[in-house]
């Protein structure tokens, strides 16, 4: 199955908190992203993308205290009290998305290798289009590592993000999610928060 790496998913108990975050981090500030109506999330964005990793972003995104609760779990274990309690502490990484051509075809074949990755969504925010694979539980795969597979429509947040000077130079998610980025304060190693 083709499958490449889309964006980093860093988790944050608000997005003041997650621009905080960033700015310690990397030095630099991310763009506005917007709401998920669908999952009361909402979203900041950061392009990283390098030769290695063309098209590719690093998400911060935090529950949305405007938005009403969602009728299901959301995305990446934001639900869940473990997360909630390491995400009061600090901002950190909690997952990764891959992006696929064929979401349907990329379920199909999880599941013949007994892995439920959940069920195909479709979801908008803007100019964007996306279908997403979610779990009822909101759960993060964490067998080998295993990203939220993710279809984009036409447009790709990319498309509309300007350089940031923070660029993605590696990434590992065998035994455990870990990202160096080289940002204008040298080069950054991020590890899985929880």
């Amino acid at each position: 199955m083709a499958m490449e790496l889309d964006h980093l998913v860093v988790g944050a108990a608000s997005l003041e908190e997650g621009v905080a975050w960033c700015e310690q981090q990397f030095g630099v500030s991310p763009m506005p992203g917007g709401k998920h109506a669908l999952m009361g999330t909402h979203n900041l964005l950061l392009n990283i993308s390098s030769d290695a990793y063309p098209r590719c972003y690093l998400e911060i995104i935090a529950i949305d205290p405007e938005a009403p609760p969602p009728t299901r779990a959301r995305w990446f274990d934001l639900d869940q009290p473990a997360l909630q309690a390491a995400l009061s502490q600090r901002a950190g990484l909690i997952h990764w998305v891959a992006r696929v051509p064929s979401l349907e075809a990329a379920l199909a074949q999880w599941r013949g290798e007994g892995v439920d990755a959940g069920v195909a969504v479709a979801a908008t925010r803007g100019a964007l289009s996306w279908r997403i694979a979610l779990r009822e539980d909101g759960r993060r795969l964490r067998r080998e590592g295993l990203p939220v597979l993710i279809e984009w429509g036409a447009a790709h947040p990319c498309d509309a993000l300007p350089a940031s000077g923070v660029q993605l130079q590696s990434w590992e998610a065998r035994d455990g999610l870990t990202a160096t980025l080289l940002t204008p304060r040298g080069e950054l190693k991020l590890e899985l928060l929880a």
